[in-house]
């Protein structure tokens, strides 16, 4: 589904990245370990066509960016938007009109509230909510367990599972090697001074 061919990225002499080959086959899942800093969200960000760099990505999903979910693990959000308009501004965004939000909703949230007030771990499910509707073929998750209580993380876990069963791709990173076991067909661990 997406093949990455000697990816390399630099900022200014620092190489954080340095000839990375790898493919992600459709209807998996796949983790990324390494430790903090390593260069997991640089790698998401040259896959979500946020940063240029070196190498190609060559995907079977043109244009890419149109199918591609990217939950990172950081979200920015809109300030004074409530949780349903910032998921409809995201739906409308792959064309996608008329869906009745409340009745797909995953986990529990204030959606008729700004998402200022939201908690680090509600602002987290409300971005993959948000992701999970666009229906992408193909779903980035940066650190996507950080911030979550035990009863959401079991939920994102069942989650992963269906959208595998459903033919979606998903990539996930973590520090964590345990936080993946439980839902990756794939691990792949990566360190900065050797790459994958």
């Amino acid at each position: 589904m997406i093949t990455i061919n000697n990816l390399t990225k630099k900022f200014g002499s620092i190489t954080v990245l340095d000839d990375i080959s790898i493919h992600f086959g459709k209807a998996k899942v796949y983790g990324i370990v390494g430790e903090n800093g390593s260069g997991k969200t640089t790698l998401f960000r040259c896959i979500a066509e946020l940063e240029k760099f070196e190498g190609t990505i060559v995907s079977e999903l043109i244009p890419l960016r149109q199918q591609l979910g990217y939950i990172m693990a950081e979200q920015f959000f809109i300030s004074k938007i409530t949780g349903e308009e910032y998921i409809r501004l995201l739906l409308e965004a792959r064309g996608k009109k008329g869906i009745d939000i409340k009745s797909k909703i995953i986990f529990d949230l204030p959606l008729d509230r700004y998402i200022e007030s939201y908690s680090t771990g509600m602002k987290k499910k409300l971005a993959i909510t948000a992701s999970i509707l666009q229906n992408n073929e193909f779903i980035i998750m940066d650190e996507p367990f950080n911030g979550l209580d035990l009863s959401s993380c079991i939920i994102l876990t069942e989650l992963i599972k269906i959208l595998k069963n459903k033919g979606k791709t998903i990539i996930l990173s973590s520090h964590i090697f345990s936080s993946l076991t439980e839902c990756c067909d794939e691990i792949i661990r990566y360190y900065s001074s050797r790459g994958f």
